[in-house]
């Protein structure tokens, strides 16, 4: 099967005009990604394609343009392969991946999420965000002054680590839960993420909404705080109430002057409909942006979960088409509105916001799974006791390597799937292999590849995966015991080590990161944020 090339003079152009829909995915994996990669280059590693590309690539005739590393670690044909036989039909390779781009003179980004990380280093220049730093607050705190912190991650990152005193509120739940949790006007409001970028936008959400708090952004988040020698919480569980009547009330009045001021645009379902009806044409998202266990309860079929601060500060995991249609769908308005304000100034050309009825909630749990086919299993149980029989058996984690790391079934070996072919000589010889990942769903997919590659085992998935054996209160191991890949398949966050001084290194090294941004984005020429 042979595909068309572009050469990366070619397609940097192409993306400079930003006229029509295209999707520049790299099929790396993710931390290879960060260490250098086109700005608006979206990782879709070929681990993970089946189960991401339906998501991240909704309409099937859209231009694809494929990158990798280059003619050394070439994977462009084989995720071009797995992509034309998932029905795409306009793909692309980039000629020399990475390595091209990087010889014809054309910028390299390192890191994630560079285009909204970028955005929220031009929201604080240009909107002049009041920022406050580690030191500054816990002074004015130890004096007694009224500040309440808000903390703008989704909660596991704020129960992982937290400023002293915070209380868990969700970039786009800002707007939508302030009233009911700062009752005083003269309370001094302080939003805080891990870096930067949710700090920025958070604290510039409120004052955009018209609120008469004094507000300002903690300057480099829990790593500021950090790096000044201040003791972080942990497990903190301390969530921000959600909005009663009159609270409500003040939100929706807020978030509508918001709409007005950005031109964000509002739609029914009958507007919705339409928009459904040319999805043939033209990619279509529709966005769930409510909390995770409002979703779960219901929503519209078809949407996909992307809670608002989220879909601003990582909008590249949501979305791979660029110019694509997005519709945030949400009760009240209230967040909705707030994150397509966000998306409306990041150039987002189409961007509506969709108030659900609750009839239409007619959608319960996670979105569906990718059709994928079906290996057979062994339960968490008969795995234990195949295990404890002393039989030669290799277990086969492809999870993250954070994952692995987090816990994994005693004595599994960790790899990454598109490594298999060169990684599997190391696994020892075993009549039976069993697979898993979290949910098994990776490893079902893996089942037929694993055993063209081990044509003398029997290869099995464990039922579940990992999280039904930890469920099955199984016992599980922790660490980087057994692992068969390089572990770069995801990006890690500057505290993902327990060296203390490394910690500290690489915090530094990633806010200087974050602010050089805004000079290499000029110097790249492909972003047109619209400040208002």
């Amino acid at each position: 099967m042979s595909f068309e090339i572009i050469s990366p003079a070619s397609l940097h152009r192409i993306m400079k005009e930003e006229e029509g829909e295209y999707a520049l995915i790299d099929v790396r994996e993710q931390g290879v990604h960060s260490e250098g990669h086109p700005f608006f280059a979206v990782p879709l590693p070929l681990s993970h394609l089946e189960l991401k590309a339906p998501r991240l690539l909704p309409r099937r005739s859209v231009q694809i343009y494929i990158l990798d590393q280059g003619p050394e670690l070439p994977l462009a044909e084989r995720a071009a392969a797995k992509l034309a036989e998932l029905g795409y039909d306009r793909i692309t390779l980039v000629e020399g991946g990475v390595v091209g781009w990087h010889d014809a003179g054309l910028e390299l980004f390192t890191g994630v999420n560079v285009p909204s990380k970028a955005f929220g280093e031009f929201v604080e220049e240009a909107c002049g965000t009041p920022h406050v730093t580690a030191s500054d607050l816990a002074k004015r705190q130890a004096s007694g002054e009224d500040i309440i912190i808000l903390d703008s991650r989704p909660f596991p990152e704020f129960h992982r680590m937290s400023i002293p005193s915070g209380i868990d509120m969700p970039g786009a739940e800002l707007v939508h839960r302030v009233y009911e949790t700062v009752l005083d006007e003269k309370t001094q409001i302080v939003v805080n993420c891990a870096g930067r970028t949710r700090s920025i936008i958070g604290a510039q959400s409120l004052i955009n909404a018209g609120i008469k708090n004094p507000v300002s952004a903690l300057k480099d988040g829990t790593m500021g705080w950090y790096l000044a020698d201040l003791d972080l919480a942990h497990r903190e569980d301390a969530v921000a109430p959600l909005p009663g009547p009159e609270a409500l009330a003040k939100s929706r009045k807020a978030a509508q002057e918001v709409a007005k001021r950005f031109g964000v645009k509002q739609i029914g379902l009958e507007e919705l409909q339409a928009l459904k009806d040319e999805a043939t044409d033209r990619s279509l998202y529709i966005l769930d942006v409510r909390g995770e266990d409002e979703y779960r309860t219901g929503h519209l079929p078809g949407a996909s979960h992307a809670p608002g601060g989220q879909l601003v500060q990582a909008t590249d995991e949501y979305v791979a088409v660029r110019n694509s249609r997005l519709v945030l769908a949400d009760d009240d308005a209230v967040r909705a509105i707030m994150t397509a304000s966000w998306l409306v100034q990041m150039n987002w050309p189409e961007v509506y916001v969709l108030t659900l009825p609750t009839a239409e909630k007619t959608e319960q749990g996670s979105a569906p799974a990718v059709d994928i086919p079906r290996a057979q299993t062994l339960s968490p149980y008969e795995l234990d006791a195949v295990l404890s029989s002393g039989e030669p058996v290799a277990v086969i984690d492809l999870a993250t390597s954070l994952e692995y790391r987090g816990g994994h079934v005693p004595g599994a070996y960790w790899a990454i799937r598109s490594r298999l072919a060169e990684d599997h000589i190391f696994i020892p010889a075993a009549g039976l292999i069993i697979l898993t990942s979290p949910d098994g769903e990776l490893a079902h997919l893996t089942t037929s590849e694993m055993a063209a590659l081990r044509p003398d085992a029997i290869v099995r998935v464990l039922e579940g995966g990992t999280d039904a054996w930890a469920a099955a209160s199984l016992a599980m191991e922790s660490g980087d015991t057994r692992l068969l890949s390089k572990p770069e398949d995801v990006w890690y966050k500057p505290y993902d080590t327990n060296d203390k001084e490394a910690v500290r290194r690489r915090m530094e090294a990633y806010l200087t990161w974050e602010v050089g941004l805004v000079q290499q984005v000029e110097r790249d020429g492909l972003a047109r944020f619209r400040l208002f």
